[in-house]
């Protein structure tokens, strides 16, 4: 078996504007794209490969399911990028056992988190 036998691959993630999502990933968080085609783009610089897809099939981001956490060096450094670039705060930080976290809308209206170890912001 290869070394990424049943490991995370690939993220994709909805876009109602490509556009929009390179310009907020990568002014928050410094991610670099690959383009594909008008609708599809490829992310680089997140720790894993991935990509938004523009389309309204699937585009309604839900509240249940998969929930994606970045982490930060600098919770509110990272949380007053968010909020320049047009991201919106959707859970103000909270503290948790060996960390503290938010939660945010980037311009599509999915939600993610980000945390920090305690002590490092």
């Amino acid at each position: 078996m290869s070394e990424h036998h049943h490991t995370l691959h690939y993220i994709e993630m909805p876009a109602i504007s490509v556009a929009d999502m390179k310009t907020f990933y990568g002014n928050v968080f410094g991610w670099s794209f690959t383009d594909y085609g008008p609708e599809y783009v490829a992310f680089h610089g997140a720790g894993v490969e991935g990509g938004f897809e523009q389309s309204r099939d699937y585009i309604a981001p839900q509240p249940a399911g998969m929930f994606v956490i970045l982490y930060s060096d600098n919770l509110d450094a990272t949380q007053s990028a968010i909020v320049k670039a047009g991201g919106k705060i959707f859970r103000a930080a909270y503290d948790f056992p060996g960390g503290r976290r938010f939660h945010f809308h980037d311009p599509s209206g999915n939600e993610l988190g980000v945390w920090t170890r305690v002590g490092n912001d």
